[in-house]
């Protein structure tokens, strides 16, 4: 059997696997469904085949997030380090690549995607980065190399086709400044691979700066990310949401902001901000207390009561690991 072929049966395969949940009640307004690194529930995050299974299990927006090579190419990986989510540990030629990095205030030594060329970096080959809680995507380890995000728009293009149906692209710019300080634009150069698109895009980065540099230079919709406090530290203050609206359409925040105490999402609607929650994800691992289903932490929970709770507070979108739970509490 060709190898596109028995790639074709595995999306098949997976999504007939699916376990439906049971139904959570029905959201008080529409609501998007964004794949967060492709359908990454069910196979390695940020693969071609992750992102076409998050559309074909119901997704309305599938989210690349976004890094540079060392020639200035947009590719798909949720950071700069490698080491996590490839093979590169074990190619004797990349040996001499590993560098040290002060990342956040700690050293970390790894491979940076920057340190290579496209070329360079399609060598490697993509893995599980959750394999203790995810151990069937491991399967599908080391068959997939790392997207453009030409390749991604091509995939999100054929799908669509396929479908019948439009899908958009919600891409996270990370670490622009890193990007910049080497001499390189990743705003303009999204912008333009972005040229001429023809479906829904929302662009979301953690950096305010590169928001603003963007502003100027697009009609699209921005959206600021937020993150919150560390468990063990007291509550970051609340955002200046005027100002960020000032840039900003939209804010991108950890659920807990969303379903914890105080008023977060009627705040950021009253300053004209909408608010996508992140991330959803099935395992007991990651769900509130209020959500899991017995002990094991690998097991499922009730994912769709999780987003069911949070779109009663005011969420109108969110990314999730299992875009067709999403779906479900979210029907077309």
């Amino acid at each position: 059997m060709m190898p596109h072929l028995r790639l074709r049966l595995c999306i098949a395969t997976l999504a007939f696997a699916v376990v439906s949940p049971a139904r959570a009640a029905q959201p008080p307004e529409p609501c998007v469904v964004i794949a967060h690194r492709g359908a990454s529930g069910y196979l390695p995050e940020h693969t071609l085949l992750a992102y076409r299974l998050a559309i074909q299990l119901g997704a309305d927006f599938i989210e690349p997030d976004l890094v540079m090579t060392r020639d200035g190419i947009l590719v798909a990986r949720h950071e700069r380090q490698l080491q996590a989510s490839t093979n590169v540990a074990e190619l004797p030629e990349f040996a001499a690549r590993r560098a040290t990095q002060t990342l956040f205030g700690t050293t970390v030594t790894d491979w940076f995607v920057e340190d290579f060329t496209l070329a360079e970096l399609q060598q490697l080959r993509v893995r599980e980065t959750r394999p203790e809680v995810r151990p069937g995507n491991v399967a599908f380890n080391d068959r997939f190399s790392i997207p453009t995000l030409a390749e991604v728009i091509g995939v999100l293009r054929e799908e669509g086709k396929r479908s019948g149906r439009i899908v958009g692209l919600y891409p996270e710019l990370k670490d622009p400044e890193v990007f910049r300080a080497r001499g390189l634009d990743p705003e303009r150069a999204l912008l333009a691979e972005l040229k001429g698109i023809a479906v829904p895009v929302y662009i979301q980065s953690f950096d305010a700066d590169s928001l603003r540099r963007l502003r100027p230079l697009t009609t699209l919709p921005l959206v600021q990310l937020l993150d919150s406090a560390p468990p063990d530290a007291a509550p970051l203050p609340p955002p200046d949401f005027k100002a960020i609206a000032a840039y900003a359409q939209g804010l991108g925040v950890p659920k807990a902001l969303i379903t914890g105490p105080g008023e977060f999402v009627a705040r950021a609607r009253e300053a004209g901000l909408f608010v996508h929650g992140w991330t959803f994800r099935g395992e007991n691992l990651y769900l509130s207390p209020a959500f899991r289903s017995g002990t094991d932490p690998v097991a499922r929970g009730n994912l769709a009561g999780e987003i069911a709770a949070a779109l009663e507070r005011g969420m109108t979108g969110f990314f999730t690991d299992q875009p067709d739970v999403g779906r479900q509490v979210c029907p077309m």
